[in-house]
């Protein structure tokens, strides 16, 4: 990940981001073989498990219900997320 200019976080070795052009950002959150990919923008959601999957063998879940035992709720209308 830092090859492809992602920094890994201070606080949480498992937390990579990476600044893009129009000043947001990606995360990439990877715990064993769990993976959760969040942007602004799906291109660039897309263009990043396009390049891990030429690396990895991996599956894509579609949107995320659930990580690590917790369940995400979204409200894309108010743009709001809960983690439960």
């Amino acid at each position: 990940m830092l090859q492809i200019g992602y920094r890994q976080c201070e606080n949480d070795c498992c937390v990579y981001v990476r600044s893009l052009d129009d000043e947001s950002f990606i995360f990439l959150l990877l715990y064993v073989d769990d993976m959760l990919i969040a942007s602004n923008h799906l291109r660039d959601v897309n263009e990043l498990k396009s390049l891990l999957s030429k690396e990895f063998e991996m599956k894509d879940l579609g949107p995320a219900k659930k990580i690590l035992r917790m369940e995400i709720h979204k409200d894309r209308k108010s743009r709001r997320l809960w983690l439960s």
